[in-house]
């Protein structure tokens, strides 16, 4: 087994948590394949329906829409993380954001056929599935509470606490947009808190 496929079965078997689905998790990479994404390539577009669900083993995969013309970041999938468009992918409609590599990515992905045949088939990738999401769903819930709740100081001190690294791989106007707050903000944020 290659290096980055000991990443992404450690990830499998972190998500899953379950030593007795473990024996499983070799047929579940063996339907993933390595993709390789340059700065700004998509990995879906909005209109289009999304092919693939993916593993990033590395790089930076922006989530964004377009509101009035102005490009606002919904998500950042980091490394050691699974993404695509979900419903879009999961029903096999047009996607209503793009999903855009901030940096040189390297992925994993599956197939919709192939992503369906193992959540059938596959008890360790229904549990890695259900685990995903719930874990999504977690997150969802804080972001959203997060935003009603912290000011823009407390929420950039929150990332600054738990991606850290973020600051360096994604440009200061999508961490603005993300944490909802006008880049001019962001930088008065970041000049006070140092």
């Amino acid at each position: 087994m290659i290096k980055s496929q000991l990443t992404f079965s450690s990830y499998l078997k972190t998500t899953i948590k379950s030593k007795l689905l473990e024996a499983l998790i070799p047929e579940i990479i063996s339907y993933f394949s390595k993709k390789e994404l340059s700065k700004n390539d998509f990995f879906v577009k909005t209109g289009k329906i999304p092919t693939s669900f993916c593993f990033v083993e590395s790089g930076v995969l922006q989530h964004s829409i377009l509101v009035n013309e102005e490009e606002k970041t919904t998500y950042f999938a980091l490394k050691n993380t699974c993404t695509t468009s979900l419903k879009s992918f999961l029903q096999e409609i047009p996607s209503r954001k793009n999903i855009k590599a901030l940096s040189k990515c390297v992925l994993w992905v599956i197939e919709i056929n192939d992503f369906k045949y193992l959540l059938k088939n596959n008890k360790a990738f229904s549990q890695f599935y259900f685990n995903l999401i719930e874990n999504q769903i977690f997150l969802i819930d804080d972001y959203r509470i997060d935003l009603l709740t912290l000011s823009p100081e407390e929420r950039y001190q929150k990332l600054l606490i738990n991606e850290p690294d973020l600051l360096q791989k994604v440009p200061l106007r999508y961490l603005a947009s993300f944490l909802g707050i006008s880049t001019r903000n962001m930088s008065r944020i970041r000049k006070n808190i140092k």
